[in-house]
């Protein structure tokens, strides 16, 4: 994240506001990068605009050119001095032309709204956006609506014991990636682990199960091997000592709960290949996260990432 120098920024051209490209513009602003807004056109879209449009003026004809509706987005950011440029496609599916995009593209990171449901305050992770969870190579930035605030809350989620199987790089570039826009924003940088206690585990899991009996002694001697672990992982971070956050819970439960608690702007996670039963198992457990998450979402991946998905 120290080198981003292409921002690629997917604006909905159904959406009445666009806190995406205004965040973008934040950062491309505190990295000195040159911003891209990119509208990929498809069917579904266009139907939108039409029904949207049609309901404000009957007689009004769609509109078919996206590239003036971009360039008044572009404008006003070229005057605080970022290098904009625009471009439009079309394809049957969004996130068909976004990846092919992305092919001809040297983004540094990708930006994209996410959508969120007010009455269950659920977020709405489209198909679109798991597709890039699975094949985008390049950071993701999941954005919502709310502004950041100043200074922010950046939270690296990491798994210093790698109970869940997660490569130790990929944590170090979750935290490298997080005291990035840490320091972009002028804000703290906290990081987050959450573990199910291993005795609970074996007594759990054993056969026949066993009746729950874990004394006060093991959990905290695992305890204190988890914020051992986790002080030899940030070591050279620089994170201050009350922000570091260890619970032994479940990720789907901790993660939107440390969130919320700590006004979190943007949780920074980590994605890896993954195959077979496994792929569907771990989705579906970052689903209930993503849908859960109060803030903004930044998806990291390891380095040779291969097209396959897993959080």
């Amino acid at each position: 994240m120290q080198n981003v120098r292409n921002i690629l920024v997917i604006v909905d051209p159904t959406a009445d506001v666009h806190p995406a490209v205004e965040k973008a513009a934040i950062l491309a602003e505190s990295f000195g990068a040159r911003l891209e807004l990119y509208i990929c056109d498809t069917r579904v879209a266009r139907e939108m605009r039409l029904v949207a449009e049609r309901a404000r003026d009957p007689s009004r004809l769609l509109t078919v050119n996206l590239k003036p509706f971009l360039e008044s987005l572009a404008q006003p950011i070229r005057e605080r001095g970022v290098d904009v440029t625009t471009e439009c496609d079309y394809a049957d599916r969004l996130h068909e032309g976004v990846l092919a995009h992305l092919q001809s593209t040297a983004a540094d990171l990708v930006v994209k709204e996410t959508h969120h449901h007010s009455l269950l305050k659920r977020t709405f992770i489209t198909n679109t956006d798991w597709h890039l969870i699975r094949d985008c190579a390049a950071p993701l930035l999941l954005t919502k609506s709310a502004e950041w605030h100043r200074p922010a809350a950046v939270v690296a989620a990491v798994d210093p014991g790698h109970a869940n199987d997660k490569p130790e790089a990929l944590d170090h570039r979750i935290l490298t990636d997080a005291a990035s826009l840490a320091q972009a924003l002028n804000g703290a940088l906290h990081v987050a682990h959450c573990y199910i206690p291993m005795a609970i585990v074996a007594t759990a899991t054993a056969s026949p199960p066993m009746v729950l009996d874990v004394s006060q002694e093991a959990l905290d001697a695992e305890a204190q091997a988890k914020r051992v672990q986790m002080q030899e992982l940030i070591r050279n971070y620089s994170v201050e000592d009350r922000n570091v956050h260890i619970d032994a819970s479940g990720p789907t439960e901790f993660l939107p709960r440390i969130a919320e608690t700590l006004a979190a702007d943007i949780m920074v996670m980590g994605a890896i290949s993954r195959s077979g039963l496994k792929r569907v198992l771990i989705g579906s457990t970052a689903e209930r996260i993503l849908e859960r998450l109060p803030c903004d979402l930044f998806i990291v991946k390891p380095s040779g990432f291969s097209a396959a998905f897993a959080v």
